[in-house]
């Protein structure tokens, strides 16, 4: 599937997000523990804006977090009201911006706002996109019945299942390991 290269972008990061929820993560544990994870998960990203990295901020993400893991557990019509809340609560207005080496995309934030608030509005334009074009059910959690994880499926035939190559590799183990008992 084809979105615009800013779309693509937030997709991943929410899925990265997502998954360092500690049922998510490969250890079990938060992987976002504190302030200085956050800020390396922000800079692998490539956020800009206003961080004010401390714990306040980061309680807000994680806040932020557990919302966009429930979007993936909701239906299309269900998500659409979520989208447009995030809109109006933020009263967010979509403008294109070029900063930094990137090329036009949307902000509907100043960059001073609170990162939790840019992060709700910036996955909102992202799945503004997604919604529009029909394509919401790309969004899925993992079919690994032990993981929960998250992913966005961008690929061409819609065909991923797993949030990652680990979960995939464990689920064929185990299906290989039945075959052979049989």
């Amino acid at each position: 599937m084809h979105f615009a290269p800013d779309t693509t972008e937030t997709l991943e990061f929410v899925v990265a997000l997502v998954n360092t929820a500690p049922g998510a993560t490969r250890s079990g544990e938060d992987g976002l523990p504190d302030p200085a994870a956050l800020t390396a998960l922000l800079d692998e990203y490539r956020y800009s804006g206003r961080f004010d990295r401390d714990p306040a901020e980061l309680a807000e993400v994680l806040d932020a977090r557990d919302l966009f893991r429930r979007l993936f557990a909701l239906d299309r019509g269900d998500a659409v009201a979520l989208v447009n809340r995030l809109l109006r609560d933020a009263s967010a207005l979509p403008q294109l911006v070029r900063h930094d080496e990137f090329d036009w995309h949307l902000h509907a934030t100043e960059p001073t706002a609170p990162l939790a608030e840019r992060m709700r509005v910036e996955v909102a334009l992202a799945l503004v996109d997604v919604l529009r074009t029909d394509e919401f059910d790309r969004l899925r959690e993992c079919a690994a019945p032990d993981c929960e994880g998250v992913l966005a499926d961008l690929s061409r035939n819609s065909s991923k299942r797993f949030c990652s190559v680990r979960c995939g590799n464990r689920m064929n183990m185990v299906a290989f390991r039945a075959r052979a008992a049989d």
